[in-house]
């Protein structure tokens, strides 16, 4: 499929205007302001979360969704074109899934399925900012579909679902004492000595769901402890980081964890989950889905990080991330993205959008 549109230049034009977190007004600006030319799109903006959906019957509706904003710059805040690559803060993490989506929004009017465009703020953030969560809690309607893709980084193949994220704090107890008399009191650091073995030991899971393998992980990320340099420490919290395949609930995972860790811990001690999103299931058995696949040959493989595809599982809609950018590239100083990536991602959507399922 020849793609009308330079979208190297369209991906430029968006890394052009700044959109860090919480000041992404003049991009959501410009955004609508494209979207308002479409006559067969009705526009809504909520905050800075513009959303743009046709309304022509069909039998399915596809939601196409990506984030408008970035993280603070690394001397990167201007576009930079040389040969088929650009450059640029938000290249990968998603100004050019935005170009995409932008570019079908305002290439293919009446699309073979009804199309929902959501451009949303504040995904780099903290959770509860994400503007789709503040679409899901003041305009649900809004979301409503039966897929989504979203346009993070993925090389241009298909990341289906993705695994969920859970932060933990295992809290030690001794009992405080001089160090000249350690005897007289008991070191909650060194009870930390079975538990980061156990977790050093620990054999992940590489549960296979619809053809894609996941790996879980529980990595220790931060200790704290201790009061001064001549007292034995009396306590001490240990931070874990769990990511858990989608064929487990939140409360099975963190059950997991309590069976690993509790051959280590005492009575007094205590396991508390401080933070925890549940992840998605891969969903390729939709019809939607299935044919973007089946009909570009597209790669697939799990999602091992969480994105906001498991916000729309908890809709009931199945999910996957599908952009030009790399992921490893995203948030780094040499944040780029190749035309052909662009291309590749442009023909496939455009393809599902003018034939459907």
């Amino acid at each position: 499929m020849t793609v009308p549109v330079d979208l190297l230049a369209r991906t430029a034009e968006l890394i052009d205007i700044p959109s860090v977190s919480r000041a992404e007004g003049p991009i959501a600006d410009h955004v609508e302001a494209l979207l308002r030319q479409v006559p067969t799109l009705t526009v809504e903006r909520i905050g800075d979360n513009v959303v743009a959906r046709t309304d022509l019957g069909r039998a399915h509706r596809l939601v196409l969704a990506g984030h408008l904003d970035t993280v603070p710059p690394n001397g990167n805040e201007r576009a930079r074109i040389e040969g088929d690559t650009l450059w640029g803060l938000g290249a990968s993490d998603m100004k050019a899934g935005d170009a995409v989506f932008l570019e079908l929004a305002r290439t293919v009017p009446e699309p073979a399925v009804d199309v929902t465009y959501v451009f949303y703020a504040c995904e780099e953030i903290e959770a509860e900012a994400n503007g789709l969560g503040v679409l899901a809690r003041e305009r649900s309607d809004l979301l409503a579909g039966d897929a989504a893709i979203l346009g993070e980084p993925s090389a241009a193949a298909v990341e289906a679902g993705c695994q969920g994220t859970m932060r933990i704090d295992v809290t030690i107890r001794g009992e405080r004492a001089h160090t000249a008399r350690p005897w007289m009191g008991r070191n909650a650091l060194h009870r930390l000595a079975p538990v980061l073995t156990a977790l050093a030991a620990y054999e992940a899971r590489r549960p296979v769901l619809d053809g894609c393998a996941f790996r879980e992980a529980l990595e220790a990320v931060h200790v704290r402890g201790g009061v001064a340099g001549n007292v034995v420490p009396d306590e001490v919290v240990l931070t874990l980081n769990h990511r858990f395949a989608p064929d487990r609930t939140a409360a099975e995972a963190e059950a997991h964890v309590r069976e690993v860790l509790g051959p280590h811990l005492e009575d007094g001690d205590e396991l508390r989950v401080v933070d925890v999103a549940s992840g998605a299931a891969p969903g390729l058995d939709h019809p939607l889905l299935a044919a973007l696949v089946e009909r570009n040959r597209l790669e697939v493989r799990a999602k091992l990080g969480w994105t906001d595809v498991a916000r729309f599982a908890s809709l009931g809609m199945p999910a996957v991330n599908y952009g030009p950018g790399e992921s490893t590239l995203a948030h780094t100083r040499d944040e780029r993205v190749e035309r052909a990536a662009l291309e590749a991602c442009y023909s496939a959507l455009r393809d599902l959008l003018e034939r459907g399922a």
